[in-house]
């Protein structure tokens, strides 16, 4: 039974449970059951709460029976990425500087969550501080990518795409500052959203770049996705960033089709700036016609070269990463795990002339992108350029790493989702990213969801874990 439920969507739990063919407590006991055989392998948890899942868990089935039920998300489980406050638990960011960190107080997005009915299942890993990984020299060790079985799952939210690719969760929340959530969407073949800078709240969250960060919904279908996003979003004043703006139905536009619609195609990023692995590019380039089929009109569009958009998001990244952890690298540089400490103190030779030069170019970035935008629903460019490599393979990880087009809609703040674009030679993932203006998620999920409902590629599962 546990293997019979392991892959149920958010959407389609919600519907078992208000038709009661279905508890919060029987699906709650088969994914307990699927992380006990499974996490040993693929890592995705820092700490695991079963007791508090299943005490959860008999709330909501109490709840349903007497039905006050109200919530998509009631009896859904859900992780967390562990930066992000989850009460009375460690936040140890997977870093043995804050090993015993514990938060006294939930994270905005964990609020809203348990709020709304879902059932907490723990922290899961990530990169040290959202900055260095896959590393093997802190207390818990990487996640594992399901996918190859060795491979790397991409990061910094590399726990939360390992749960939700290996059937453990249906729901998680990763952040995404350079594209953290998009590059395990990408290399785990699940959806991941980066959704307008401000829409949804950071407070409560260990920060890695305050002016970069967002918090991310990850699911395993756009559908999915966007009923999570609903219940994440709305305003905060705890978030100094936090906007104050209408949140909509986000799943409102789903179902539309794409007929009337304008798609821009960047595809210089991957085919021109810089090359992506070939298969990707015609993984890319296939998703083009393949909207272009389902009646969007899809054109080529230039954007900045995508080396500018990656050096002003490393200048801004490094300089307040560093301001972050100034304190902790002079009193514990030792207690840093060696990716994390170097590339944290990238930082130290950022001066801030460069830091406001980079504050400069990125608001003309933003402008020069809107521009080329203009009259477009959603561009569409690669996400990773590459398949995940072995995660034993420091030299490739290192190399795959920065091949990426992501960075540039953190520096613009639009929203951005990274979802399936099919499987390499050696059945790897493949991604793609679709990008749209400033709060206009609806329009994202729509053309993902139409993309998604032509390929299928969101229903494909590892192998061999059944």
């Amino acid at each position: 039974m546990s293997d019979d439920l392991s892959y149920l969507g958010l959407v389609e739990t919600a519907a078992l449970f208000r038709a009661g063919k279905l508890s919060p407590v029987e699906l709650t006991e088969a994914l307990l059951a699927r992380i006990e055989r499974l996490d040993p392998t693929f890592h995705a948890f820092i700490h695991l709460m079963p007791d508090t899942a299943r005490d959860t868990a008999r709330r909501a089935e109490a709840d349903f029976a007497a039905g006050r039920a109200a919530s998509p998300m009631q009896g859904i489980p859900f992780g967390l990425k562990d930066i992000i406050d989850l009460a009375g638990v460690a936040t140890t960011c997977h870093s043995r500087i804050f090993a015993d960190h514990l938060a006294t107080a939930d994270a905005t997005v964990t609020t809203r969550l348990k709020t709304a009915g879902g059932v907490p299942f723990g922290k899961l890993s990530t990169h040290e501080f959202a900055i260095g990984g896959p590393s093997f020299d802190l207390p818990w060790p990487p996640a594992v990518n399901p996918w190859g079985g060795a491979h790397f799952p991409g990061g910094s939210s590399s726990g939360s795409g390992v749960a939700l690719a290996s059937g453990m969760l249906p729901a998680a929340l990763g952040t995404d500052t350079g594209g953290s959530v998009r590059n395990p969407a990408s290399m785990c073949a699940i959806v991941g959203m980066k959704a307008t800078y401000g829409r949804v709240s950071r407070a409560g969250v260990f920060p890695l770049a305050y002016s970069l960060d967002h918090v991310g919904p990850m699911t395993r279908s756009v559908a999915d996705n966007a009923a999570l996003l609903q219940v994440l979003s709305g305003y905060d004043p705890a978030d100094p960033a936090s906007a104050d703006v209408p949140v909509p139905d986000f799943s409102a536009e789903i179902g539309l089709g794409l007929e009337g619609l304008k798609i821009g195609h960047v595809r210089h990023f991957y085919a021109g700036d810089d090359q992506a692995h070939p298969e990707m590019i015609a993984a890319v380039d296939k998703a083009a016609e393949t909207l272009r089929d389902l009646g969007a009109d899809v054109r080529e569009i230039r954007l900045a070269p995508l080396q500018d958009y990656a050096a002003c998001n490393r200048t801004i990244i490094g300089a307040e990463a560093y301001a972050i952890h100034r304190r902790f690298l002079q009193e514990r540089p030792g207690d840093y795990g060696e990716l994390a400490r170097r590339r944290i103190l990238n930082g130290v030779g950022i001066t801030a002339a460069d830091y406001i030069d980079a504050l400069r170019w990125r608001a003309r970035l933003t402008a020069e992108t809107e521009a080329a935008m203009a009259g477009l629903d959603c561009i569409i460019t690669a996400s990773s350029f590459d398949p995940p490599p072995r995660i034993d393979d420091a030299e490739a990880n290192e190399r795959v790493y920065p091949r990426q087009c992501r960075q540039p809609f953190n520096v613009t703040g639009q929203p951005a989702l990274a979802m399936p674009a099919g499987f390499s030679s050696d059945g790897l993932p493949l991604s793609l990213q679709l990008v749209g203006h400033a709060w206009a998620e609806a329009r994202i999920y729509r053309i993902a969801h139409a993309y998604e409902r032509a390929t299928g590629w969101t229903r494909h599962r590892p192998p061999g874990l059944d």
